[in-house]
């Protein structure tokens, strides 16, 4: 039965996306192939009265998708992540996306905590405001904690959102396959993908726990980071679909007036919240995921405050180091490098050539290192670069994508408060001490040191494990000559050497 479920919820988004003029604007942006046009015109524009009307003082693919409902805003809100999917105007135009609805009620919010909590919410607050922001998929109160008088923001899921949600993803999956099936070209985006991360997101977002638990562990991961503080979370009043944090005080860093008039230097704001953007990246390999002005204050002591963690990022500690040695290499324009990397990396097809791509890479860095140094977007150089490799035959990486586009986010908030910000000056210090800690001597050493250490956990299976698999390979082996603990010894002295060798090759590399 699922399939003509899938059938209508596809009929009415292309009514929807016909009556709001978003259908061309969308295939545009995809660059839909002719079979994909008509069969999405063919499942709207006959039943265009069917669909919904949205803000007209919104641009058409906005308006469309705010007019289908939560989980089609928080898809666009995705895809505004994605421009490799929907091209970088359409990506831009649904950044502005305000993810906001109509609040549900006081009353029902309340149901909602005491069913999550146990306790009514008398109880557990002397207090309980109206709603003070609402989003596709939960809202938050403010609140005062009956126990401490602690002032907390409570955020509460949406009554029935979860299952909203699964039955819109259904459809998300069905036409994903329609569109592979219908342009096999799309397939390089892997369409299937996309939807795959984007539900990854949902639930992440749909269980608040999660939530709660990224914000601890980003909390931990900062403690030390000068300048910037994060709410605590309150796990006593925190649960799957109820979250309770301490409130943030402080000024929007979208508020340029407000922050001059209570005497902050913005100019310290913006290579501060850069640079700990870059740590959390390279550090630490998570880093919050959604770092618009919205998300952001500044305390009294001049303090960054960071919230709302439904979006996280997560790197691996290879993919870390990759990711500087590119922004490095570029630093240092030395485009060859760069372009060995990706190679090694096996971003690009080892078949394709290494000097001609470093030769691409110059015309990409070239131009943007000939401006002014205050014109200079590392948002636009990573944009351009994905450009290139695309060219050159590399799959898309979402949590590449993620990266970059909250490059793109960060940088602007850091122009917004200080236009003539260097961006290279600001972010070279930190770049560098990562290489300088993840690829040098000091990390040669701290690999072999861990290999040694994986080693000794499982070097007493490792010589059964060696001759299983030379048994595997080739049976019978003949018996040795030699007695068995020589060789055993040899070949625990031979695992040893290959693992700190190729330890130490691959990080020199």
């Amino acid at each position: 039965m699922r399939g003509p479920h899938n059938i209508w919820r596809l009929i009415r988004t292309g009514a929807t996306l016909e009556r709001t003029g978003a259908m061309g604007v969308v295939l545009d942006a995809m660059e839909a192939p002719t079979a994909l046009r008509v069969t999405a015109r063919v499942l709207g524009w006959p039943f265009k009265w069917l669909g919904e009307k949205g803000d007209p003082k919104l641009p058409p693919s906005v308006r469309a998708l705010q007019a289908l409902g939560p989980a089609y805003i928080k898809f666009g809100q995705i895809l505004s992540t994605r421009p490799d999917v929907v091209g970088d105007q359409m990506a831009q135009e649904l950044r502005i996306l305000q993810d906001k609805l109509p609040p549900f009620s006081v009353s029902e919010a309340k149901a909602e905590v005491e069913q999550e909590l146990g306790d009514p919410v008398e109880q557990l607050f002397s207090e309980f405001s109206e709603p003070v922001a609402a989003a596709s998929i939960a809202q938050v109160h403010k609140a005062c904690l009956k126990e401490t008088g602690e002032w907390v923001a409570v955020k509460v899921l949406r009554p029935g959102v979860e299952r909203a949600f699964k039955r819109d993803i259904d459809a998300f999956y069905f036409a994903a396959g329609l569109i592979e099936f219908l342009s096999p070209s799309s397939r390089r985006l892997r369409p299937h993908d996309v939807i795959e991360h984007f539900e990854g997101v949902v639930n992440g977002e749909l269980d608040l726990r999660l939530e709660s638990a990224s914000a601890s562990e980003f909390a931990a991961n900062t403690t030390d980071d000068e300048g910037f503080q994060l709410p605590d979370v309150k796990w006593a009043y925190s649960g799957r679909r109820v979250m309770t944090m301490t409130w943030a005080e402080g000024i929007s860093l979208g508020d340029n007036d407000a922050l001059d008039a209570a005497g902050h230097d913005r100019q310290l704001l913006s290579k501060r919240i850069l640079q700990l953007f870059l740590n959390h990246a390279l550090r630490d390999g998570f880093f919050h995921g959604d770092m618009h002005q919205g998300n952001l204050k500044v305390a009294k002591n001049g303090d960054i405050i960071a919230y709302d963690f439904g979006i996280m990022g997560q790197i691996d500690e290879y993919t870390r180091r990759v990711y500087a040695e590119i922004l490095f290499g570029f630093i240092r324009r030395d485009y060859h490098r760069v372009a060995q990397v990706h190679f090694e990396a096996g971003y690009v097809p080892a078949d394709r050539d290494v000097d001609e791509f470093a030769r691409a890479l110059r015309a990409v860095g070239e131009p943007i290192f000939g401006k002014d140094s205050t014109r200079i977007s590392m948002a636009k150089l990573l944009a351009y670069l994905f450009e290139v490799t695309e060219r050159f035959g590399m799959e898309t990486r979402t949590e590449l994508i993620l990266l970059q586009r909250t490059m793109v986010v960060v940088e602007g908030v850091s122009r917004s408060l200080d236009p003539m910000m260097n961006i290279w000056t600001v972010a070279k210090p930190i770049v560098e001490s990562y290489i300088k800690d993840s690829i040098g001597p000091r990390a040669v050493s701290r690999d072999i040191w861990k290999t040694a250490l994986v080693l000794a956990r499982f070097g007493p299976r490792l010589p059964a494990l060696v001759e299983g698999a030379l048994i595997r390979k080739s049976h019978p082996i003949p018996a040795p000559s030699e007695p068995v603990w020589i060789r055993r010894l040899l070949l625990v002295g031979v695992g040893l050497a290959l693992g700190a060798g190729m330890t130490a090759l691959v990080t020199l590399t």
